[in-house]
Parts: structure tokens; sequence; C-alpha cells
């Protein structure tokens, strides 16, 4: 399987930002990684391992990036303003340099399915729900999708815009809507385990469900944590058999 990590400077973010890819052919699938997490997160906890026969037929290919987590929402040092910019700036990091590259490397603009799970998730939802006209569809495991959890209590335009439970429920803009509506494959996934939060996905799927957007909501067994044994079933059971 082609595994290639690539390396730039990110004008977005002022840093260098470390991208993965595995495969060759197929659709792209770009990874969030979990919490404060790297790169090459799915690597070390065998997710990958679990996708490889897709990704070594053709299915898609597979693109994991960094995450800026612990330089925004997990930083408890820094003001929730600043750190709500700072996610503005991943935003743009995202689709101005992350989607140019995977065109690149695709030799063309393939459809983009975004992934994670945990705080991975809310980015994947969050990234496909702001700009469907862009992306195909995503595969969001075990998430929260209210910014809110995350700002103790602050509260701007900048959390309201990133914060799907805020944002989608007054959404009007028809062409945007109609993006998520055409045929994107939109699945919210969670376990019932310790530390699972099923109801932070069956909210998410009632807003879907009232602004007339087809999605799957499929919440597993209580014998599913909120951990990597959990995700390492679950990613593999929905790019196998929706995608």
């Amino acid at each position: 399987m082609r595994r290639e990590v690539h390396r730039w400077w990110s004008p977005n973010l002022h840093k260098d930002m470390e991208i993965v890819v595995y495969g060759h052919y197929g659709f792209g699938l770009l990874m969030f990684p979990t919490a404060a997490a790297d790169f090459l997160e799915y690597e070390r906890f065998y997710l990958i391992h679990t996708l490889a026969h897709m990704i070594e037929s053709g299915k898609f290919k597979a693109f994991s990036i960094n995450s800026i987590n612990n330089e925004s929402w997990l930083n408890h040092n820094m003001h929730p303003a600043d750190k709500a910019i700072r996610h503005q700036q991943y935003n743009k990091y995202i689709l101005e340099e992350v989607v140019p590259f995977i065109y690149s490397d695709c030799q063309g603009e393939v459809p983009i399915i975004t992934t994670g799970a945990s705080l991975g998730a809310f980015h994947a939802a969050n990234t496909f729900f702001r700009r469907p006209d862009i992306f195909s569809g995503t595969v969001a495991l075990s998430g929260s999708y209210n910014l809110k959890d995350y700002t103790k209590g602050y509260y701007d335009d900048n959390v309201y815009f990133n914060s799907p439970v805020d944002y989608l429920p007054p959404w009007h803009d028809e062409f945007m809507i109609n993006e998520m509506k055409n045929n994107k494959k939109i699945i919210i996934a969670s376990g019932q385990g310790n530390y699972e939060d099923p109801d932070a996905s069956r909210l998410l799927s009632s807003i879907l469900h009232e602004k007339g957007i087809p999605h799957e909501l499929d919440i597993w067994g209580y014998d599913m944590p909120h951990d990597w044994p959990t995700w390492r079933k679950m990613l593999p059971h929905f790019l196998g058999s929706r995608f």
C-alpha cells in the first residue's frame, strides 16, 4: 500500500503541517484526528490496518491530517475568543490547502468524504455541513456537535458558525441545503458504552430530520465504548457497506 508523508508551511496556520496519504486510487477520505492527536494517530491505533484491504483495492485514498486542537479548544491558557479565531484559521487551512492538495494528489476533483472519531467527528461533520458544495459526505463517529461543549460558556459568531446544532436549525440557504440533499452520504454513529454520548448524535439527527436532509443515524450497543475498538469496527463497516 502506498504511504507517503507530506509537509508544508501553512500560510493560514503559520506553522508546518503534515499529512499522510494511503493508497493510489478512489475517492478521497479526509481523516481528522481525535482530541489533540496528530496525523499518524489512525495508523498507530491500527485503524488504517483495518481499512487496508479497501485502500489497496482502490476504493478510496485516505488523507490523515494534523489537528491543532491543543492550540484552540483544548488549550486552557487561551482566551476563548482566540481559540475561536484559531479554529477559523484551521477551517481555512482545510479549504485552501488540504482540499487542493487532495485534488492534486488524485489528479482531479474527486469526491471527498470527511471522517473522524470523538473531537475528530465534530471537525468532520462541521467541515461537511459548512461546505457541502465541496465535500460529498461525512462519517462522524462518537462525536458532539455542539461547540459550546468546549467553550466554557463563551459564545460569539465564530463559535456559532462552527456549532452545527446552532447554525443548522435556522439555516435557509436553499443552495447549500440542496447540496446536502443531493446524493450526499451523511452517517452519524455512536456506541452506548462507557464515555459515549449517543444523545449528541440523536440531537444532530433530529435537526437533520427537521431540515429534510437524508442521513443515517446508527446507534450501536452498550458494549461499544468511546474507544478505538469501537471505531476500528465502525469505520470499516460504513466504508465497506455504504460507499
